[in-house]
């Protein structure tokens, strides 16, 4: 990855982004009992609510009936999995549980919205991407649908016990970045944090129709360099205008852009500096049309980053 860096001074601030109400949803698998540590370390620092929600499938066999044989004997088996849960991990605060019975994306949307709930955790599994994730197959939705933040655990991330004092925000500058963008800066607030603000350029192929159709081969190479140039220094200016004059970070942020394919330039600066946590919008629609990081990078940032996730639906 060919990188270019530019910092620039800001004044520091003590002001940060609080969490008030944190929301893990479970299905007691490794991987949601990973997302729970991150939450509970969350919640501590943030002194936030933390609720724990689990949903129980509905039966077809039992769709017409109000009140199923089976979903007390269900009920109860996720209260005493919630209970073992709860007295392994210890939590130093109170943390409410949640059993619900229904469509899991319909009931965590509902209670995001009743209980005021800021940040929406969820964990992967190592196989599959985001199609194969502690939830199932609704974590993609829940991610494009969630009005709330929402941070992934994936199976490589390690978790950031001391807070988040490297945040990589990756930004396309379409509408998902800029809803991203105030989380990034709040997050970045908080003392002995600094903010790595990353754009990606996809390389300049050779067969580019601005590059001379005759022109000898050494020719053409210096015109891509010359090309890919100019996209670095106009990248370069477009983060710093990002930025507000006086953005209260607690260090001077770093301004990267990269010359990679996005998910792979992503997790590459994710590597190099050490980041405790990604920052990254996309868009709620999957138009190909309107600017925004696909879904397919998403993807596979979650499934391969060696930090948590939070991603922001524009």
């Amino acid at each position: 990855m060919t990188v270019a860096e530019v910092n620039t001074p800001l004044k520091s601030s003590t002001t940060g982004l609080t969490f008030r109400h944190i929301l893990v949803a479970t299905d007691f698998s490794e991987a949601s009992r990973r997302a729970l540590r991150e939450a509970l370390a969350l919640a501590a620092e943030n002194d936030a609510q933390l609720s724990v929600m689990h949903v129980l499938h509905p039966d077809r066999t039992y769709a017409a009936l109000e009140n199923p044989p089976e979903l007390d004997l269900e009920r109860i088996d996720a209260e005493k999995q919630f209970k073992r849960l709860l007295n392994e991990l210890k939590p130093e605060h109170k943390v409410t549980t949640f059993v619900k019975h229904g469509n899991v994306t319909l009931q965590v949307l509902s209670l995001i919205e009743k209980e005021a709930i800021d940040l929406l955790l969820i964990g992967t599994r190592a196989r599959g991407g985001l199609t194969k994730v502690a939830l199932g197959s609704v974590a993609e939705e829940l991610l494009r649908v969630a009005p709330c933040p929402v941070m992934t655990i994936g199976p490589q991330a390690d978790f950031a016990t001391a807070g988040f004092h490297r945040i990589l925000f990756a930004t396309d500058f379409g509408k998902g970045s800029a809803k991203a963008l105030p989380l990034a800066l709040a997050l970045a607030r908080a003392p002995q944090t600094q903010l790595i603000l990353l754009h990606m350029i996809q390389p300049v192929p050779s067969s580019s129709a601005s590059l001379s159709a005759y022109a000898p081969a050494t020719a053409a190479a210096d015109e891509v360099e010359e090309l890919e140039g100019t996209y670095r220094a106009r990248a370069v200016k477009q983060l710093k205008e990002c930025l507000p004059a006086d953005g209260g970070l607690a260090q001077e942020p770093k301004f990267v852009v990269g010359t990679d394919f996005l998910a792979e330039g992503i997790l590459t600066a994710s590597g190099k500096y050490n980041v405790d946590l990604i920052v990254m919008g996309a868009n709620r629609t999957s138009s190909k049309m309107a600017a925004h990081i696909p879904w397919s990078a998403v993807h596979e940032v979650v499934r391969d980053a060696p930090c948590p996730v939070l991603t922001v639906a524009g």
